[in-house]
């Protein structure tokens, strides 16, 4: 259960001297902005560019940003993509170990985050809504000494998927990629923590973008020299072994899908949630 001193609703969150909302370019993290600044207050959107949004995310946050009236905006890369950091770390990315969003977000924003500010100096919010409350709870502890908060736990409760809601209230096209029925819009649609079912849809929605992390991935396979992969076999006498990108593609797109015994279940982890991993950071 939540507590009530954990739930920032708006008229708290103008209570902290700064409001640093972590902005993925998604729709959630938008949402918490405009509450934010509507709130009062000053107000830091903070942003961890993984290389691999896609563009039209790009074109939604400057709208939002313009919007919002111009904030500080502070956007953060590390100069690597999710795969390359796979290599210096010597795995291939995936949903049992998501080194992509420990260093590539986590790491990045926090470090950022303790170098500019004492933790009495802000509050951080985070995109979490009221379905969530779960998730709000797991990343208190990681964010310690600093304070949270989720103002999508409070009304107006904020209802995902409700596109035509967003529409009219912000006068903003949502990421093209929520279009193609994506849950989130991380990575371009290509989030390591997806399932057979979420890179089903990449291939078909964007094949050549599919095809690069099949590349990307085949690289790293060769690089470590083990059978590693994103994905994994998740039935029949393969279950439980790594299913590498291309064979999963060369399956579905032979109508052998048979072969490999597609998972219409398998949608994965939900999208990248850097701050409740941090739990299982040795």
């Amino acid at each position: 259960m939540t507590s009530k001193r954990d739930i920032v609703t708006p008229d708290r969150v103008a209570e902290a001297p700064t409001s640093v909302v972590q902005f993925s370019t998604g729709l959630a993290s938008a949402e918490v902005a405009f509450r934010a600044v509507e709130a009062g207050g000053e107000v830091i959107l903070v942003t961890a560019d993984t290389l691999k949004e896609d563009a039209d995310n790009w074109r939604f946050a400057e709208e939002v940003h313009a919007a919002l009236g111009r904030p500080e905006w502070v956007r953060l890369c590390d100069g690597r993509t999710p795969m390359e950091v796979g290599r210096d770390e010597r795995c291939v990315p995936n949903n049992r170990m998501a080194v992509c969003s420990k260093i590539l977000k986590r790491q990045l924003i926090r470090s950022y985050i303790e170098r500019r500010w004492a933790p009495d100096e802000i509050v951080v919010l985070l995109g979490y809504d009221w379905t969530e409350p779960q998730r709000h709870e797991k990343s208190i502890e990681p964010w310690q000494p600093y304070r949270i908060a989720s103002p999508l736990l409070s009304p107006p409760y904020w209802q995902k998927g409700d596109f035509d809601a967003w529409r009219e209230r912000r006068h903003i096209e949502p990421p093209r990629l929520y279009s193609t029925g994506a849950p989130h819009a991380n990575c371009g649609g290509a989030c390591v923590r997806a399932g057979q079912v979420e890179w089903k849809r990449l291939l078909r929605w964007n094949r050549d973008r599919y095809l690069e992390w099949e590349a990307d991935e085949e690289q790293t396979r060769d690089l470590l020299g083990k059978d590693v992969a994103i994905l994994r076999h998740r039935s029949g006498p393969q279950k439980g072994r790594p299913l590498p990108l291309r064979a999963f593609r060369e399956a579905i797109e032979g109508n052998r899908q048979g072969h490999i015994e597609f998972d219409p279940e398998d949608f994965g982890s939900c999208g990248c949630d850097p701050w409740t991993e941090a739990r299982r950071d040795p």
